[in-house]
């Protein structure tokens, strides 16, 4: 079937910005990892609401559409539910090995 409507080249557009948003995802974990360290060398506390307020704040001024601001605040808090997550994890210590 032919593609009348152009959506393969919209899929394949999509598909593309998919693997570049995972890379950006990515980068901003190794980010993350990289602050969980410091947080817990110095003993900070892994939840900054006034940070993540201000996070949040920039990426809705950001927003130029056609994404509601509520759906950029939704889809950051859950970004930066999974770094703090990743954050804690990294600043964890390993699990010890129990003796049989």
């Amino acid at each position: 079937m032919a593609d009348d409507d152009g959506i393969d080249r919209w899929r394949e557009r999509i598909d593309a910005v998919d693997r570049q948003i995972v890379d950006l995802l990515n980068e901003r974990s190794r980010c993350a990892l990289a602050i969980g360290e410091v947080k817990s060398r110095d003993g900070l506390p892994f939840y900054d609401p006034a940070r993540e307020a201000e996070i949040v704040a920039s990426a809705i001024a950001a927003n130029a559409g056609p994404l509601e601001d509520d759906a950029i605040r939704r889809l950051f808090e859950r970004i930066l539910d999974e770094s703090r997550r990743l954050e804690r994890t990294a600043a964890a210590p390993p699990p010890q090995k129990r003796e049989s």
